[in-house]
């Protein structure tokens, strides 16, 4: 993925300057309909990088970030290496 930025770089300037052109999330949305189409996997390391220069360069109007990640009880999860730990043994399929 990293190489196809690079030479997506090269060939068609900068993230930034392109996201300026036309918004990353609707470049993903004509790719996620050609790999509905063709089934070609190659399209979604496309798919990919399109989402992180969405994520880099929101064209959504309120685009902002709600970390989604709690436990069942709405508390935030622990990080910590323990806390990690906690979780991971405790991890019941949810």
């Amino acid at each position: 993925m990293r190489q196809r930025i690079i030479v997506g770089t090269m060939r068609y300037g900068p993230s930034e300057q392109n996201a300026k052109i036309k918004s990353g999330l609707s470049w993903l949305k004509e790719r996620l309909e050609e790999y509905e189409q063709t089934g070609n996997i190659e399209v979604l390391v496309d798919i990919a990088n399109f989402a992180m220069m969405e994520f880099k360069f929101p064209s959504h109007q309120t685009a902002h970030f709600d970390n989604s990640e709690r436990v069942r009880d709405n508390k935030k999860r622990d990080w910590t290496v323990n806390g990690m730990r906690n979780w991971f043994y405790r991890y019941d399929g949810d």
